[in-house]
């Protein structure tokens, strides 16, 4: 939730207060000044607030992992009862159970998903951080980009490119005729809808809850500053601020799951046909 130092930041910065008015949170929360700039082959390259956020979430992310096999034992304890759990879901739940036999090779990418998604995404909730570099989208888009061209290089390598590819745009059983209509379907759904909506859905979710959680929470140190009766109903922007930090609790699990769970679907369907 949004420390009240933070918040009387942004509405600073936004011109909001007691004279002008409640500002709600805007756009410009995930464009933050760039801490550092260089170029790199004539790329331009910026390290922002969100940058260095992702940074730290991947590196406790790993820790943590690290820190559960360090000593493994047979008697696991916490550390390692954790770690072992965590991969254990991901192993069986997902990659054995979604893809088969065949899956289990996979399990160690799909485990790497499914932490690196989560920990980002848990920083839309820790204070000093309070957002997820996955409510931009250039993060998610990269690693849809990443499942489009395992899942793609995966499909051709177990069936070979011209089955792989006849499948993808010819289903079985649809009339020759209906071919002209179905065919450019099927391969903008393959190839193009597939990793922008996978994309889309985790961006989409983080986005949405990070202002959600913005609104409320910028509300409540408003409505305390803000003077006169006004202080009465913070208590119900408090704990609107309060239910929508464990709702999004649900969603930070629950994308970083389904993005997990669809990589291992697309996956599935390019070891065997789908059709």
């Amino acid at each position: 939730m949004t420390s009240s130092a933070t918040a009387l930041d942004v509405l600073a910065a936004e011109g909001g207060g007691g004279d002008s008015g409640f500002q709600a949170p805007t756009v410009a929360e995930f464009y933050p000044e760039p801490i550092a700039e260089f170029d790199i082959l004539g790329i331009a390259f910026e390290i922002t607030r969100i940058t260095l956020i992702m940074w730290v979430a991947t590196a406790l992310m790993i820790g943590l992992l690290v820190a559960a096999v360090r000593k493994p034992s047979i008697v696991p304890g916490k550390m390692q009862f954790i770690g072992e759990s965590g991969y254990s879901f991901v192993r069986d739940g997902i990659a054995r159970d979604v893809i088969g036999p065949k899956g289990l090779p996979f399990a160690p990418f799909l485990a790497a998903l499914f932490f690196f998604i989560l920990a980002n995404n848990a920083m839309s909730i820790v204070p000093l951080a309070q957002i997820s570099p996955m409510s931009k989208f250039a993060f998610p888009l990269v690693l849809a980009v990443i499942t489009w061209v395992i899942y793609n290089w995966v499909g051709i390598r177990e069936q070979g490119a011209g089955r792989y590819f006849k499948d993808a745009a010819i289903p079985p059983g649809v009339p020759i005729g209906a071919l002209i209509l179905v065919t450019p379907i099927e391969l903008l759904q393959v190839f193009v809808i597939r990793p922008f909506t996978l994309a889309v859905r985790l961006f989409a979710n983080m986005f949405a809850g990070h202002m959600l959680l913005a609104v409320f929470s910028l509300g409540t140190v408003y409505l305390l500053q803000v003077g006169n009766f006004s202080a009465v109903f913070s208590v119900g922007a408090f704990a609107m601020a309060l239910a929508m930090t464990f709702f999004e609790l649900l969603v930070i699990v629950l994308q970083a799951y389904v993005f997990t769970i669809l990589t291992a679907t697309y996956l599935s369907g390019s070891i065997e046909p789908a059709h």
